[in-house]
């Protein structure tokens, strides 16, 4: 068809093609016909829901699949004909530069987008100057530098500035020299702000050294936050927190150096619009550089200008705990002050306070208990668990007790955080005893395990009181006041109950009642048949929640009975049903930790483990498990030491990683995996980069401390360098 005829008719062959055949998202692709008729149908409404549809199905959250490459023809003579070009071409440049791909071959879809080049590159010379800026955003993602010739026309004709920074962009993107070297041209103040912004970006794209001439580009452009409100690149939304993470990404000391400099030039100008950018851009530092936290802290604290910036900049330090413990003195004034009033920029600063500085933070939370919720959930390890306990402080504990003493009084997570912090300080808690005695019929489930805990090192007579209370709310139906008197005392009989109570009931809570009873061992053999009974059967829906139970009921009767042959069932029936998802990998790494546990009664499951060895996340628990389980002259040490070193460099489970090079042995490491190693735990970028923002940091540092350790095992055994 030609291609005039093609715009004429964008929807010709639309009911013809097998859309049946193919998937998207959702599912079978027999929908997208009356999809892409609405639009490119005359109903305006109809139009833009069909649009939200499409990045809904065919590029489902960055997604492609094999619907997205049969879509993409019809898409673009849809754009051609004039039916919200603009938005159809941001939609097959998303489709184009997608590398997260299902059930599509891999580059099928960018190849489906380049394909219809002929068509798409006469729209960069469209009239609507967005028409051609969302052209050049969609042809570049086609990675063909046969659009090269036609972006360079674009260039030495384009006179809108922002059309013009998107055709920087996607020249870069094709051929980065040529990018590097046309951004050079436009790196001076006179050049229009937008341009100079991708000039900067073009430049580090392409590696060129960072000079005095880009920095002065960068620094000219803050606040740069409002350049990129009609850019299409999503990524750089934030364009100097992009900037910071190129330079560390080349992981050089100059370049290092470099982002600190902006950092720290940013974090102390006069305007807050440029410091609140400078922010943002210096928490993403920090959570890709370790030496960034140390080297940041005195801007940080340069940037607390106001109350509004304390808080501002209490967030980020808070993150960094003690790491940040000289702009302690920046934070105390605000967190400290009306301790007896409901306030929330209080609440926020003292938060930070009690993470950064925590002796000076517990008194001052003592002071504003009741009143101090984010403080409160700070120091109890809420919602991210701490590494330590909260220090013990006096003035804390009477203040804890003053709150406990009227338990009606208490709401939301204040009994979790109150009796946390007491379970923390164990014995030396044990004046709010009486306390916590009065709060557990109202609330079993938090106060039973402080209860436990702070007796369990107190004199017989208040052991024996504390195991009365306990055993009255365990009598009452309180699970958590059973576990609380089995770890007090030893009685298991009414813990046995209520496990078996809540086996049967099958709830959410079955997975934790599994690992309670696992973890009594052959105390808990009464409970095998209804542990067997609450398992989910091998026709079962592979959800995650079906598989992690199944899993947790086969340790647990791993643990109770050490019968391989049943658990070994179990575990092929999650392995298989696993399969079968494509969201089930971590439920996967979790049956190959307990498959682990079986060592070479495990056998019969190295089948089903072998495969894992082909995605990075599963690398390290099915190492953990083959190490344990397969024959060991059928193990290739040295090539499973470095697919778990692929996947700890890929932040693909790092901490697992760790386990798995535990198990394979100090001698098992060659010289280049001793390097690679080394690497890792003393490079400045983090091998943990991403996950809940508070545990980032300290699960990076927890894996730097087991890498030392491995790492120090080899020096001790010797190991040859090959």
């Amino acid at each position: 068809m030609e291609l005039a005829d093609r715009a004429a008719h964008p929807l010709d062959g639309l009911d013809s093609h097998p859309w049946s055949t193919f998937s998207h998202a959702y599912g079978s692709a027999e929908d997208l016909p009356d999809v892409l008729r609405a639009l490119a149908g005359a109903d305006a409404e109809a139009a833009r829901e069909a649009l939200s549809e499409l990045y809904g199905s065919v590029l489902h959250q960055g997604t492609v699949y094999s619907a997205s490459a049969e879509a993409v023809p019809f898409l673009a003579a849809i754009a051609v004909a004039g039916h919200r070009t603009e938005d159809v071409l941001t939609l097959l440049g998303g489709m184009a530069e997608s590398e997260d791909e299902h059930g599509v071959a891999p580059g099928a879809v960018r190849a489906a987008v380049a394909g219809q080049l002929p068509l798409l590159l006469p729209l960069l010379g469209a009239a609507a100057p967005r028409v051609r800026q969302a052209a050049a955003w969609a042809v570049s993602h086609t990675r063909v530098t046969a659009a090269l010739p036609a972006l360079r026309g674009r260039w030495e004709e384009e006179a809108d500035p922002l059309v013009r920074a998107e055709v920087l962009t996607g020249m870069s993107r094709l051929d980065p020299a040529l990018g590097a070297a046309t951004a050079a041209t436009v790196l001076d103040p006179a050049a229009p702000a937008e341009l100079r912004l991708a000039a900067v970006l073009a430049c580090l794209d392409a590696a060129v050294p960072w000079t005095g001439t880009h920095r002065a580009a960068m620094l000219s452009l803050l606040p740069a936050d409002p350049l990129v409100a009609d850019r299409l690149d999503l990524d750089r939304n934030e364009p100097l927190a992009a900037v910071v993470d190129l330079l560390l990404g080349r992981d050089r000391d100059a370049d290092r150096e470099a982002a600190v400099d902006l950092l720290d030039t940013a974090l102390r100008d006069g305007r807050a619009e440029v410091r609140a950018e400078a922010l943002w851009a210096a928490d993403r530092a920090c959570m890709l550089s370790r030496s960034a936290p140390r080297r940041l802290v005195p801007a940080l604290v340069a940037a607390a200008a106001d109350d509004e910036a304390v808080v501002a900049v209490a967030s980020l330090l808070g993150r960094l705990g003690t790491a940040a413990a000289p702009a302690a003195p920046v934070l105390v004034p605000l967190a400290g002050r009306n301790p007896g009033e409901d306030d929330d920029l209080a609440d926020r600063v003292l938060a930070a306070l009690v993470r950064v500085a925590p002796d000076e933070g517990a008194p001052l939370l003592a002071r504003g208990l009741g009143r101090r919720p984010r403080a409160l959930d700070a120091a109890a390890g809420f919602p991210s668990p701490a590494d330590a306990a909260f220090p013990y402080d006096d003035e804390l504990l009477h203040a804890v007790r003053q709150r406990l003493a009227r338990p009606e009084a208490l709401s939301g997570n204040e009994p979790w955080q109150l009796t946390n912090l007491l379970a923390g300080w164990g014995v030396r808690a044990a004046p709010a005893l009486p306390q916590l005695y009065a709060a557990l019929p109202r609330f079993p489930g938090q106060a039973a395990r402080a209860i436990a805990s702070v007796a369990g090192e107190c004199a017989p007579d208040e052991r024996a009181r504390a195991a009365t209370a306990l055993r009255s709310a365990a009598e009452s139906g309180s699970l958590p006041a059973a576990k609380g008197l089995y770890d007090l005392t030893g009685e298991p009989g009414l813990l046995l109950d209520l496990l078996e109570r809540d086996l049967r009931q099958g709830s959410r809570a079955l997975p934790e009642a599994a690992r309670t009873a696992g973890a009594l061992g052959p105390r808990a053999s009464t409970l095998v048949p209804v542990l067997r009974a609450a398992l989910s059967g091998a026709d079962s829906d592979a959800t995650t929640p079906v598989l992690d139970a199944d899993t947790a009921l086969a340790e647990a009767l791993w643990r109770v009975t050490g019968d391989a042959a049943t658990v070994v069932g179990i575990l092929d029936s999650v392995f298989a049903r696993a399969a079968q998802s494509l969201w089930s990998q971590w439920s996967v790494v979790r049956a190959a930790r307990v498959a682990a546990l079986l060592g070479a009664a495990g056998r019969p499951l190295v089948r089903r483990l072998e495969p894992l060895l082909d995605n990075p996340v599963q690398v390290p628990a099915a190492t953990l498990a083959l190490v344990a389980a397969a024959e060991p002259g059928s193990l290739d040490r040295t090539a499973l030491a470095a697919a778990v070193l692929d996947a700890a460099e890929r932040e693909a489970d790092p901490l697992g990683a760790c386990d798995a090079l535990e198990a394979l042995g100090a001698d098992g490491l060659t010289g280049d995996h001793t390097r690679r190693l080394a690497s890792l735990a003393d490079g400045d970028a983090r091998v943990v980069r991403s996950g809940v923002e508070d545990r980032i940091i300290r699960q990076d540092e927890a894996f730097r401390v087991r890498v030392g350790a491995l790492l120090r095992a080899r020096t001790r055994s010797g190991g040859e360098t090959r």
